[in-house]
């Protein structure tokens, strides 16, 4: 089995939390509202990885203020890809803190939507498994 360390940025801006939701088709939660983030490249550190990971999905124009180490967690996942095929991998969460001085976002095709969601309506997404436990842990759910 294949282990991946992955950033995960909790990116907030005036009170309300980024969501993506992801492709129907792909991932590692098809179809189903999530955190941003993925995995770390070689020769990386920490900070170079998330800030890549929010560039490649959320685009240029997001603007991190403000990047704090959160938690960390860890679990075992069943990516998709996009062709079809499956992979069981280990996966190492590295968890931050974010702010954003704006919401200019122009998401890839990981997603199909993006939203800023108030911490009182998380509860009506359809959030995947992990970031509802990452909301419930920051206690926004419960």
């Amino acid at each position: 089995m294949r282990q991946r360390v992955i950033v995960c940025p909790i990116i907030e801006n005036n009170g309300e939390f980024l969501l993506c939701k992801m492709a129907d088709d792909r991932g590692v939660f098809p179809g189903q509202w999530a955190l941003c983030g993925g995995g770390m490249e070689p020769g990386e550190n920490i900070e170079q990885a998330l800030r890549r990971e929010i560039r490649e999905e959320l685009g240029e124009a997001l603007d991190i203020t403000h990047i704090a180490p959160w938690t960390f967690r860890d679990d075992i996942r069943l990516k998709t890809y996009p062709d079809g095929s499956t992979e069981q991998i280990y996966m190492i969460y590295l968890m931050f803190d974010c702010k954003s001085a704006n919401r200019d976002v122009t998401f890839n095709e990981e997603f199909q939507a993006v939203a800023w969601v108030k911490p009182g309506e998380l509860a009506s997404y359809d959030l995947n498994v992990a970031t509802r436990q990452t909301f419930k842990d920051k206690g926004l759910l419960v």
